[in-house]
């Protein structure tokens, strides 16, 4: 996947879980974060980009996993195309090729 197409989609996920009913709020908020820590975990130091959408290819069930823990009560807040997208584009703020909302070539 272009980093393009990876960027547009976890920007479409932070506007989502952005204009999400306040009610809602609290629980994406919180699976979004737990998503967050998990790509720590996984990323470990420094990272770029692409090693960003790399991991993204190979599959975000993991993520669909950390939301129902952490929300198994709140099945809106399992929407992958909001969650997960917001957690990556979250994480994306801190690749190391990655400043000013653009990609450092």
């Amino acid at each position: 996947m272009p980093f393009d197409t990876a960027a547009h989609q976890w920007s479409d996920g932070l506007s989502r879980l952005a204009q999400a009913p306040a009610d809602e709020r609290d629980a994406l908020e919180r699976v979004t974060s737990a998503i967050q820590a998990r790509l720590r975990q996984r990323l470990g130091g420094p990272y770029t980009s692409e090693e960003l959408v790399a991991l993204y290819e190979e599959g975000t069930t993991w993520c669909s996993e950390v939301a129902l823990e952490v929300a198994p009560d709140e099945p809106y807040a399992w929407d992958a195309r909001t969650v997960v997208d917001a957690a990556f584009g979250r994480y994306l703020q801190g690749a190391t090729d990655y400043a000013g909302g653009k990609r450092i070539t």
